[in-house]
């Protein structure tokens, strides 16, 4: 089997203007990044506002594992396959983050048969959004730091400085840095950090942003420090939003791709959801959703984390109505949970599969907490045996949950036909009562316990003694009735990353928490989560080349 990177490279592309026709954009409404990429024009978003909104469809998956999920590549697959059926269908997508690329987890194009193009250009620098989210970042920063340096006037207490600079790379050793070293005109000498671009507070602004106005007001409400008698600093105060704006004007802008067979793609934003909201942003999906009959769209990681940030954060703020929920599993991963080495996961094992399906099942629970209708995917193995397929279709049908093979990595469209024709049959006959978990009015504390209980299945909420005066500062400023981001491990449903399947009564630990007043949320940091992640002893990287003919190879 060839490689994603062949695959993709040996793609018959479309020129955009032509991709971008079918989906009923002029070329006059593209901004052209080459070719085969291109932005929507603002003047074409004014026009289709008023527009009726198509279906919304949500992919998630289980908890991630080392065997692989493949929601990004279901996402694609799906959309393609609907394009297989007749169906006017858009793909919405988050864009790839460098860190990732070059450390373990690798791009975000999907897979196989079943991917978005360019690929190399998608999981590299794409349309310059991330740079453009950095740059304006470390704006602020500087601009922070200039503050304190020339006079002070906003009185910033220097130990409350709550901004951190960004990058788009795994770098363990930005993550608590000092600045100001050196001579008296370098600045006033302070700790600082880092974290990655994509758990940057202007990364979800941009991501929730229905429109410039809109920005700009949430970047303006950023709070960046505390002053000496405790008030927040924001954005505003400190004259940051123009220039902020500025750098932001084209990455506000959605971009258009394509699959390998021609689907137009929105690829548009790229918050973790580990770390951060974990969708991509409204502005895309809107679109998507005016453009088509049908928006497929993902949430990242784990329905535990993007699924419910996607439904209590983006849903309810942008006021969007999930129709259907496919969620993504793999005989593999279900095996892994159940207790089975990397290496034996191709060997049959029924009572394994008992054992970790359990994790499926939290999750099919929690999707339907929000009653929103649910359709099972597995993602198709070749060594996937009929008694282990046949288990998983009857476990699902017995909790009211639609089920389809997915074999879209090997036969790309064509692959999918089975779980699109699920999906549309589940549209047409199950009618969606989406809620989100809880109301806004609750505590910041009742709302974490919720998250915590009813999605994780934690028996109870330990809040360290420091993070529990933040959140009865916060709730005294008047943050209290945001809605909460739980910053949380992607590889099981509590905060212990080694606890497979479904763990349950656990104690949930919560070490920090704090405002994005911009984004408009609360962030709850539990167990070791890092907001910087870190490289592992043998990154992808050292895998990654490029020849003398500009082609680039070891990239997935």
């Amino acid at each position: 089997m060839k490689t994603d990177i062949q695959i993709a490279q040996e793609a018959i592309m479309e020129p955009i203007t032509a991709v971008a026709e079918r989906a009923g954009i002029s070329a006059d409404d593209l901004e052209l990044y080459g070719k085969y990429k291109a932005k929507i024009s603002g003047d074409f978003l004014e026009k289709i506002k008023d527009r009726p909104e198509g279906k919304l469809i949500l992919v998630t998956a289980i908890n991630p594992t080392p065997a692989g999920e493949g929601k990004t590549t279901t996402s694609v697959g799906l959309g393609q396959a609907f394009g297989k059926l007749g169906k006017n269908a858009i793909i919405a997508l988050r864009e790839p983050s460098l860190g990732p690329c070059f450390g373990v987890k690798g791009g975000a194009a999907g897979g196989g048969y079943a991917q978005v193009v360019p690929m190399e250009d998608l999981n590299l620098h794409f349309t310059g959004d991330f740079h453009a989210i950095t740059s304006a970042n470390n704006l602020l920063a500087a601009l922070l730091d200039n503050h304190i340096q020339q006079g002070n006037e906003l009185e910033i207490d220097t130990r409350s400085v709550v901004w951190k600079r960004c990058l788009d790379m795994n770098d363990r050793v930005l993550r608590n840095i000092v600045v100001g070293l050196g001579n008296k005109t370098d600045g006033v000498v302070r700790e600082d950090h880092f974290v990655i671009t994509v758990a940057s507070e202007i990364m979800a602004v941009l991501c929730l942003a229905t429109d410039m106005a809109d920005l700009k007001d949430r970047l303006s409400r950023m709070v960046v420090a505390y002053n000496y008698a405790g008030q927040p600093v924001t954005a505003g105060q400190l004259k940051a939003v123009g220039a902020m704006a500025a750098l932001l004007k084209d990455a506000i802008k959605p971009n258009l791709i394509q699959t390998l067979e021609n689907t137009p793609a929105l690829v548009h934003g790229g918050p973790f959801a580990n770390i951060a909201h974990g969708c991509n942003s409204v502005i895309a999906t809107k679109a998507a959703l005016r453009m088509a009959d049908y928006c497929i769209t993902e949430a990242g990681f784990g329905a535990d984390l993007g699924a419910e940030k996607f439904f209590d954060i983006k849903c309810r703020m942008a006021g969007l109505k999930p129709d259907a929920v496919v969620l993504v599993a793999t005989i593999r991963a279900l095996k892994y949970n159940g207790g089975v080495a990397k290496a034996d996961l191709n060997t049959p094992n029924l009572e394994a599969l008992r054992k970790g399906i359990v994790n499926l099942e939290k999750h099919i629970e929690n999707v339907q907490k929000y009653g929103v209708p649910v359709v099972v995917t597995l993602n198709s193995f070749v060594t996937d045996s009929e008694e282990e397929v046949a288990f998983v279709r009857a476990f699902c049908e017995e909790r009211d949950c639609e089920f389809a093979l997915s074999e879209v990595w090997g036969k790309g469209g064509e692959g999918g036909i089975a779980l699109a024709e699920k999906v549309l049959q589940t549209l047409e006959t199950k009618e969606s009562h989406f809620k989100p978990l809880y109301d806004l009015d609750l505590s910041i504390k009742e709302k974490i316990q919720t998250i915590a209980k009813e999605i994780y299945g934690a028996g109870s909420v330990n809040i360290a003694p420091s993070a529990a005066k933040q959140i009865a500062k916060l709730e005294e400023l008047g943050y209290g009735k945001l809605p909460i981001c739980m910053a949380k491990n992607q590889y099981s449903l509590s905060d212990d990353p080694t606890l497979l399947g479904r763990p349950e009564g656990f104690d949930m630990n919560i070490r920090e928490v704090y405002v994005s007043a911009g984004a408009g949320f609360v962030v709850v940091l539990t167990g070791a989560i890092m907001t910087m992640p870190g490289l592992s002893k043998t990154p992808a990287a050292y895998g990654i080349d490029v020849n003398d003919d500009g082609v680039i190879t070891g990239l997935f």
